[in-house]
C-alpha cells in the first residue's frame, strides 16, 4: 500500500498535505500534475475533482487537503496509514 498524491509544484495545499503525511512517516508517490497533462487528465477522470493535491492512501480516495485534515482530526487518518507503517519502525 502506498501514498499517492496528485501535486503541482506551486500548490501550497499540496506543500502542506505533504508535510503532514512526512509527519506521520509515510512516504509519498507524488505525481506531478503541473508537468504532465496525462496525468491531470488521469486525476480528473479517477476522482471527478480538477484541484490539487488529490490524495490516495491505498486505493482510497481521501480527498484534497481539508479532507486528510478532517481524517487526522476525526483519528482516523492514523489508522488508515497503520499498515504503511508496520513495517518501517515509524509510529502512526
Amino acid at each position: 500500500m502506498t501514498v499517492r498524491m496528485y501535486c503541482t509544484d506551486t500548490c501550497p495545499y499540496c506543500a502542506r498535505a505533504e508535510r503532514l503525511l512526512l509527519k506521520k512517516g509515510v512516504d509519498i508517490e507524488k505525481i506531478r500534475v503541473d508537468l504532465d497533462p496525462e496525468r491531470y487528465a488521469e486525476m480528473t477522470q479517477i476522482t471527478r475533482r480538477h484541484t490539487v493535491p488529490q490524495i490516495f492512501i491505498g486505493d482510497r480516495h481521501v480527498g484534497g487537503f481539508d479532507d486528510l485534515v478532517e481524517l487526522d482530526m476525526d483519528g482516523e487518518l492514523d489508522p488508515l496509514l497503520a499498515p504503511l507503517l508496520a513495517g518501517s519502525g515509524g509510529a502512526a
